[in-house]
């Protein structure tokens, strides 16, 4: 969308942001949290996988959003699971962010940095 100095421009941009929202909480849509407390230090994510050798989080959720919830401090990131899931693929196709973690290293995921998911 382009940049306008018209203020009916940046109500109705405004409101959709608001009706996308209310999307998501009003009508019935699947979403999945998770929370991290490392992120507001670290500055990444990690979604994960598999764990144990079988298929597990991102890669079996049925959630329509993914939502993260950073620390304890009140802040959260909403992603459309679709498009997470797409950014995920080509990541791991370009062998990206690729780490094991969890209890005993047990299970795969991506570290990305979170600037990472916003880039198109």
């Amino acid at each position: 969308m382009k940049y306008s100095s018209s203020f009916t421009h940046d109500l109705n941009f405004g409101e959709s942001g608001e009706d996308w929202v209310n999307e998501i909480f009003a009508k019935g849509k699947k979403v999945e949290v998770k929370t991290d407390r490392m992120t507001h230090k670290t500055g990444n994510v990690f979604i994960e996988y598999e764990s144990r050798g079988k298929p597990s989080g991102i890669a079996t959720t049925d959630a329509d959003y993914w939502v993260y919830k950073i620390d304890e401090v009140g802040f959260a990131i909403i992603f459309e699971v679709e498009i997470l899931k797409a950014k995920l693929r080509k990541y791991y196709t370009d062998g990206m962010y690729l780490k094991k973690g969890g209890d005993n290293d047990t299970s795969k995921g991506f570290l990305i940095p979170i600037i990472q998911l916003f880039k198109k």
